[in-house]
């Protein structure tokens, strides 16, 4: 491991002296590109350099970085469904270029439209990563009228479902547990509402999707089998914008607009069932009304807030909150029981542009996933707990040294405190509760390192390095047992001491 880290140092250090040595009498152009029409950042724009078939895309915030020698040149802006813009530019010294582009309708006779170069697929070095919008989801039959990411990946190649009307994906041969899905930079923990027929994200509120099925950038880790980045829309900084749905299973309401006209802006987005309503008149005549009071439903609720301070600094503040809701009484009442679950998330994000060729995106995030069952029978009360809850911080850099260069490097740590169990339980004289028994904390870093250059015209390389770490650490009380299940030592660990080490 060691050999091959200072192999690629090695490597990397060569490319960046000679980058260097050939900047003499380089210029940069650099910016943001956006849509004309609420101010969104566009994702994977591609800039075309025509005088040197060289180009760039946007990251994740719509920013791109060119270093080129002295000269004139035309640069071409594309993003599929935007008219292609054209811009001639005298490079001499640096420039930061932002652009607008102009969504597109045409009608006209029968064309063919190409989303991508016919090359494609052998000169890109994203093997395995899908990109849909929301406008792309939404012309494929939905269940019951649903709109639904997850089941939309389902229908790509080398993925199969976990189940007829299940959100899980099996990716390859891996299961539902080894992919990595990112809200927002987020993990979410459980994909499923009612019982997984249906994902947790709510396409109004969503902007991007990328899928990585195979071949991982080195900026992802924690997982085995796939990568499913989602982000949230940010906001129409244009104007004051409302769309909304009703649906045979749920309604939704998505409200955006300006805080401070093309300076920062808020998205808010909710979407309920129905089940609980649709179901209560039935409940109520059913055996004399008996089970009038069982009912089921869900809700989310996805916010966003950004603010521009300048081309340099902008923040991000987004959000989600779901929960399913399952209750069931006995008649007459002897027996009822109630199970909420779902995510909370926070992301905040501090985007920072050090000069023309360096990106910064520090990130604090927090996530939240709960699972609770309570129950009562006559004068017993029982409560079972289950959750996960994250502290995460990463700090994620893009440096563009010229146009052959696309170098990504940062770090990232999260605090896990697992909860496998909690149980509570109160009748009669006895009282039980086991909430801090077996509690689990961990720490949870990595480094990574990945380049993306040109080696010939026709090779070209993404070469990339991580490092991981996982430590449980206290506090805990190890315990020793015989063969007969009898507590024979115990071992304490102290808050934050290491436990094992991987």
């Amino acid at each position: 491991m060691l050999f091959v880290a200072f192999h690629f140092a090695v490597i990397f250090t060569l490319f960046s002296y000679n980058s260097h040595a050939r900047d003499n009498q380089k210029y940069t152009i650099s910016g943001y590109v956006k849509d004309s029409m609420n101010g969104e950042s566009l994702v994977g724009a591609n800039i075309f350099v025509e005088n040197l078939s060289k180009g760039a895309s946007t990251n994740q915030y719509g920013f791109f970085s060119l270093t080129l020698p002295e000269g004139s040149y035309t640069l071409r802006f594309t993003f599929l469904g935007f008219q292609e813009k054209k811009i001639d530019v005298e490079l001499d010294e640096d420039i930061r270029l932002n652009v607008q582009l102009v969504s597109e309708a045409i009608q006209t006779d029968e064309v063919v439209v190409k989303g991508k170069k016919d090359d494609e697929n052998v000169s890109s070095t994203d093997m395995g990563q899908v990109e849909l919008t929301t406008e792309k989801m939404k012309t494929l039959p939905a269940l019951l009228g649903e709109v639904d990411v997850m089941k939309t990946l389902q229908l790509l190649p080398g993925i199969q479902s976990a189940g007829e009307g299940i959100s899980g994906l099996y990716v390859r041969g891996g299961g539902p547990d080894q992919n990595l899905v990112l809200l927002d930079n987020a993990v979410v923990y459980n994909t499923g509402h009612l019982f997984g027929f249906f994902s947790v994200f709510n396409p109004d509120a969503i902007k991007s999707t990328n899928l990585i099925k195979g071949g991982m950038p080195a900026q992802y880790g924690g997982r085995l089998s796939s990568v499913v980045d989602i982000s949230m829309k940010e906001g129409n900084s244009k104007e004051f914008q409302v769309d909304g749905g009703i649906g045979l299973i749920s309604s939704r309401l998505t409200v955006q607009g300006p805080i401070v006209k093309d300076k920062s802006s808020f998205m808010v987005s909710g979407r309920r069932t129905y089940i609980d309503i649709i179901g209560q008149p039935i409940l109520n005549n059913y055996q004399g009304g008996d089970f009038k009071n069982n009912s089921y439903y869900f809700y989310d609720v996805n916010a966003k807030a950004n603010y521009k301070f300048s081309d340099q600094d902008r923040i991000y503040l987004s959000g989600y909150f779901g929960r399913d809701v399952f209750e069931f009484k006995a008649p007459y009442g002897a027996f009822g029981i109630e199970m909420p679950w779902g995510n909370t998330t926070a992301t905040f994000r501090w985007n920072h542009l050090f000069n023309d060729k360096l990106f910064m995106n520090m990130t604090g995030i927090y996530n939240d996933y709960q699972f609770e069952v309570n129950s009562s029978y006559r004068q017993v009360d029982f409560k079972l707990f289950s959750g996960l809850r994250d502290f995460n911080a990463k700090l994620d850099f893009d440096y563009y040294p010229n146009v052959n260069h696309d170098i990504k490097f940062g770090a990232s740590y999260i605090h896990h405190q697992f909860t496998p169990y909690s149980a509570q339980f109160s009748g009669g004289s006895s009282d039980i509760d086991t909430d801090n028994l077996d509690k689990k904390n961990a720490h949870e870093a990595g480094v990574y390192l990945q380049d993306e250059f040109d080696i010939f015209t026709n090779l070209r390389v993404n070469a990339g390095i991580r490092g991981s770490f996982f430590q449980h650490i206290g506090p805990k009380t190890n315990y020793k047992r015989n063969r007969a299940g009898v507590i024979t030592d115990s071992t304490e660990y102290d808050r934050g001491e290491p436990i094992a080490t991987y």
